[in-house]
């Protein structure tokens, strides 16, 4: 007997788990090694300096069609300066409308940082039977998405990379989503063993995403560099910082802490409509020196989970051991019950 969920009926997996995207970061041999070990891989929306985020994600389509032979996902990006999400919106609908195996294999596109109705309508009228995800920060958001999408991704405040103003822990974002919400649940921030599955699949959640503890694998892209920062750093390592679509959570190093102070919703607004093309290419050239290894002078995304994290192990190592410590924690629970 394993776990099993609605959430494996829904999108064809053995294992209610998730690869969280990491863009503008590649996922894209994460994203096989998850699959081909029966969770859901995700490939991220990726636009690292000089790089065509459309021919990318189609590359890394293709790529992940010839090396793994389960289901998987992508991600889009749909904040406000985010101009190449409709480019990247039409193509999954191309690819899936022209090869027969893509639509049966790409099952999900999660979209974030923006606003989930444009993509979801978009989604509904040209390919009704993709599954759209959107990626929640806080209760009145996950109510948004519960009548748009098909399902909710709850990120709580601890984790990695892009964060709400609102700061509300995973926790009480999950138990308040599965009260007020009729959609699955993902739960997201804070994850990184058995326990934590086991925790979510409690608070109302049919599966969790992951990104920090998936960074710390063998099969990762990310530079070594970036998984021994990790593998290295304790809970009260990271900071969140001020990113380009609002607070970011970074681990910190000399790049976080020049990026240190937070702007006002209404304050962060104004800066974008005073960003140019240069600027974004700037700190574009701080992603790419993470990627290829600097791991002081741009952001380093990670979620206060990298405390939990003290190995590097293969992604099927990982998944094993993390699904027999949550039946085992299940287990106990269950004894409790007299």
């Amino acid at each position: 007997m394993t776990i099993k969920t609605p959430l494996c009926d829904m999108l064809g997996i053995k294992y209610p788990i998730l690869q969280a995207a990491m863009g503008p970061f590649y996922t894209t041999k994460l994203c096989c090694a998850v699959v081909n070990a029966g969770a859901f891989g995700i490939i991220s929306h990726t636009n690292l300096l000089g790089v065509d985020p459309v021919k990318e994600m189609e590359k890394n389509i293709r790529y992940v069609m010839e090396n793994c032979k389960g289901n998987f996902g992508v991600n889009i990006r749909v904040a406000r300066i985010q101009i190449d999400a409709p480019a990247l919106m039409e193509l999954i609908v191309k690819l899936r409308k022209e090869d027969p195996e893509i639509r049966e294999r790409l099952k999900l596109v999660v979209t974030s940082a923006g606003n989930p109705k444009p993509p979801a309508q978009f989604f509904k009228e040209k390919d009704k039977d993709l599954l759209v995800f959107h990626v929640a920060p806080t209760l009145y958001h996950a109510m948004k998405v519960d009548g748009l999408c098909d399902g909710i991704i709850c990120t709580g405040y601890e984790g990695g990379g892009h964060q709400s103003y609102e700061r509300v822990n995973t926790t009480v974002l999950v138990t308040e989503a599965a009260r007020h919400c009729k959609k699955p649940i993902v739960a997201c921030g804070g994850f990184s063993d058995g326990r934590g599955i086991a925790a979510a699949l409690a608070m109302g959640a049919v599966g969790v995403q992951m990104g920090t503890r998936f960074i710390a694998t063998k099969e990762c892209e990310f530079h070594q560099n970036y998984k021994d920062f990790i593998v290295r750093s304790k809970d009260s390592d990271t900071m969140v910082c001020q990113g380009a679509f609002g607070p970011i959570r970074l681990l910190k190093n000399k790049y976080a802490e020049e990026h240190g102070e937070i702007l006002s919703r209404d304050e962060k607004m104004a800066l974008e409509a005073q960003l140019d093309l240069e600027a974004i290419r700037e700190d574009n050239r701080k992603y790419a020196l993470v990627y290829e290894g600097d791991i002081d002078n741009g952001p380093v995304l990670c979620g206060q989970s990298c405390g939990n994290i003290d190995d590097i192990p293969t992604v099927k190592e990982l998944i094993e051991r993390m699904v027999k410590e949550a039946e085992a924690e299940i287990r106990r629970l269950n004894s409790y019950l007299k």
